[in-house]
């Protein structure tokens, strides 16, 4: 919605997507830390799992900002429909007794999936639940549990992304006023305090839902903002 917005007032399309991105992930920071704490309030967030993969999520997101910085905006519009486009069919399929392994893996292998969270997210500008809620249940994680535990790591991907983003954009002459780098402020300021309002209310139907419906809801909003990039990314 942001990035279509950006497009109607006239901001330039080398600039538009990476705008759109950074906006969105300062704008995950206070939503995701309140969403977090309702999710917590229900027992639904694994305190374990979140020290685990919380410093390698810090390193992905770093390294995604820096990577989203230097790469065009089509191109993150195509990352984007691709990975959200796969996550949202694992959701959509009923494939929620299927599992991969008994659980989050650990030792070497551990921090690949957690580094690649942060960086892919950070990329595209989201909390990485749409990554990290597909893996989770994978490894046997009950879909409340990682639709909780994701809220956590929000914040985790947000706080640095968006500072990269900062960074990356700081001194553009394609941006419009009102930005801190590719961060536009008047955009979180319209954003923030409506998102933060409704994070309750999201947990609460959450875990009214059956876990069928809530995958397939899940899986249905990601497979229509994936239809979004893809036209963008290729039209």
């Amino acid at each position: 919605m942001l990035e279509i917005v950006l497009g109607t007032i006239g901001v330039d399309p080398a600039v538009r997507m990476h705008i759109t991105i950074g906006t969105s992930l300062a704008t995950i920071i206070p939503t995701s830390i309140a969403s977090a704490l309702a999710h917590h309030r229900r027992n639904s967030v694994s305190i374990d799992l979140v020290k685990y993969w919380s410093p390698y999520i810090v390193v992905g997101a770093i390294a995604g900002s820096a990577i989203a910085g230097i790469t065009s905006g089509q191109t993150l519009a195509a990352i984007f429909a691709i990975v959200a486009g796969l996550a949202a069919i694992k959701m959509m399929l009923p494939l929620d007794d299927k599992t991969i392994a008994d659980d989050v893996p650990r030792g070497t292998v551990g921090p690949i999936a957690p580094v690649s969270v942060g960086v892919v997210s950070a990329m595209m500008g989201i909390g990485g639940g749409s990554l990290s809620v597909p893996f989770m249940t994978l490894c046997n994680k009950p879909v409340h549990l990682a639709v909780g535990t994701s809220a956590v790591f929000g914040a985790f991907i947000a706080i640095p992304g968006a500072i990269g983003f900062i960074y990356a954009g700081w001194g553009n002459e394609l941006l419009p006023t009102g930005g801190l780098g590719y961060v536009n402020l008047l955009g979180v300021a319209l954003i923030v305090p409506t998102t933060i309002m409704f994070a309750p209310l999201g947990a609460r139907l959450a875990h009214a839902m059956p876990r069928r419906r809530l995958s397939l809801l899940f899986g249905a909003f990601l497979f229509v903002v994936a239809i979004r990039m893809a036209y963008k990314a290729f039209s």
